[in-house]
């Protein structure tokens, strides 16, 4: 019962992330599996199994607060759903112990990419709109479903930042629309990893506290999307990521007990300075706006 409760307060966290984000539902959850020494594809697979439902919830109230585009929701879609399909069935035919490192590695390089892309990004909503054809859409879809099937989490770290740099984005937009796109993609993935692994692999409590926790939280996350602090979030995230999966990646090396505590001390600091300059720009910002209110209700008397 202990375990079933953290794992739907796990479920929710993520679920919170990635709906105001667009991100970090199956980055969360995967990486807390693998701490807890569950096999790579049974772990991808039972969050997926569990992000069915969650996404599905998410998507709904994404579109019940007009946060999707539907247009570019059907673009993803097909190829997402392709993409995460070839994705299980890649993962849940490797073999050898090296496989958690190969997860390990690549939840790591999005927990960087995540990291340097939100805090590079320009604002779009101050460019002009550029219209975006299938040549964009497909690729984008396919590989954002592979690497999000077979990695156990990357639907939304590559789509959301990738649409978020084009010329006049919308972040609300993007962020409601990859959330509703990802049902299908982690259907696909479910039904990928259902004919490769067979569903005795999967551990159903573990899915049952995922998606209670997953529900809980849809609806919040959606209402909260509009006034969160994206850049914030994106790096506590991605801070998450890199030091979870740094520390399963040095396990598979000699490296001594010394240095293992200066890399994670250089981590600590580095990412405590991060979060302690965005506290200070945010709090900039808003003096700022205030000051401007304040001195056009002045003008305006």
């Amino acid at each position: 019962m202990e375990r079933f409760i953290i794992l739907a307060l796990v479920g929710l966290t993520a679920q919170l992330v990635d709906g105001s984000l667009g991100m970090g539902y199956g980055l969360t959850s995967t990486t807390l599996l693998l701490s807890a020494g569950i096999a790579p594809a049974v772990a991808s697979a039972s969050v997926h199994m569990a992000e069915v439902v969650t996404a599905a919830a998410s998507g709904a109230s994404h579109i019940k607060f007009g946060n999707v585009d539907k247009s570019m929701a059907k673009r993803l879609i097909i190829p997402g759903s392709i993409g995460a399909f070839s994705g299980a069935t890649f993962l849940s035919h490797l073999t050898g112990e090296y496989v958690r490192l190969y997860v390990s590695i690549f939840l790591l390089c999005l927990g960087l990419y995540i990291l340097f892309r939100f805090l590079r990004m320009k604002d779009a909503r101050k460019q002009e709109h550029t219209a975006l054809s299938n040549r964009f859409y497909t690729p984008l879809g396919f590989v954002a479903g592979f690497f999000d099937a077979s990695g156990g989490g990357g639907w939304g770290p590559i789509a959301t930042p990738a649409l978020l740099s084009q010329k006049g984005m919308n972040p609300r937009k993007v962020i409601g629309t990859v959330n509703a796109s990802e049902f299908a993609v982690a259907l696909s993935a479910t039904v990928g990893f259902l004919l490769s692994l067979g569903p005795g692999k999967l551990n159903w409590l573990w899915v049952g506290a995922l998606m209670i926790g997953g529900i809980i939280a849809a609806p919040i996350s959606a209402w909260i999307v509009k006034n969160l602090p994206t850049k914030m979030l994106a790096v506590i995230v991605s801070g998450m990521l890199i030091f979870t999966n740094i520390h399963a990646i040095l396990s598979y090396t000699a490296i001594n007990w010394e240095t293992t505590m200066f890399i994670y001390t250089l981590i600590a600091v580095i990412w405590s300075y991060i979060i302690y300059c965005l506290i200070q720009k945010e709090k900039k910002l808003k003096r700022t706006s205030s000051e401007l209110s304040i001195n056009k209700s002045t003008k305006t008397s």
